[in-house]
């Protein structure tokens, strides 16, 4: 039994936005619905050997490694925003583990790494 997806939009998806600066009705239609395909609204979050990611939205945890490494590392307010998402003890420990744990920071980290995809694709498309 997944969560329920209204439940999902509108105490979860649209927090995790706003605490970005990020809202949109689009966002929060693609955050659900990526959820929706990829973990079936939260029925798994994790794989016995999490080869194919973690948490709501499958994130990998080379990928959310290379988001604060390569994107959030550049931008220091968007940085410190996603961060207060954060357990602030857990997330020292195991940053990974967020991922699956704390629904409104792995949403803040799906719409990022969706955001830059989608960037870098429109940066190569006019250069």
């Amino acid at each position: 039994m997944g969560i329920n997806a209204q439940e999902l939009h509108e105490l979860v998806i649209r927090p995790a936005l706003n605490a970005l600066g990020e809202m949109s009705l689009t966002a929060e239609k693609y955050l659900l619905n990526l959820a929706s395909l990829k973990s079936d609204l939260g029925e798994h979050l994790a794989d016995v050997n999490h080869s194919n990611g973690l948490g709501l939205y499958k994130i990998t945890p080379e990928s959310h490694t290379a988001l604060w490494d390569e994107y959030l590392a550049f931008k220091p307010d968007l940085a410190s925003k996603v961060r207060g998402l954060a357990s602030q003890r857990e997330f020292l420990i195991n940053p990974h583990a967020e991922l699956a744990t704390n629904l409104t920071y792995s949403s803040a980290i799906a719409w990022l790494l969706t955001k830059r995809r989608l960037q870098e694709d429109y940066e190569k498309k006019i250069a």
